[in-house]
């Protein structure tokens, strides 16, 4: 289990996500944004449109995904 900030993924506030997989942290950074945002939070607004913007430019989102998925691989586990 390896833990990473909203702010380490780009979102406005150091609320920890944790996962087992890039992938984890990454499903959990989503939906806290989704959350955060309908919950009238609007400092998380500019990281849910850089979520959604991801896949819309397929290519830009892949070096977004590849980044993270390397920052993750390099922390330890908690």
């Amino acid at each position: 289990m390896k833990t990473m900030t909203c702010r380490q993924l780009g979102g406005a506030c150091d609320l920890e996500l944790r996962g087992e997989s890039a992938d984890e942290v990454i499903k959990a950074q989503d939906k806290h944004l989704r959350d955060a945002v309908a919950a009238g939070d609007t400092a998380h607004e500019p990281a849910l449109n850089d979520m959604k913007g991801r896949w819309k430019h397929p290519i830009k989102g892949m070096g977004w995904y590849k980044d993270t998925k390397k920052s993750f691989a390099a922390l330890p586990d908690d």
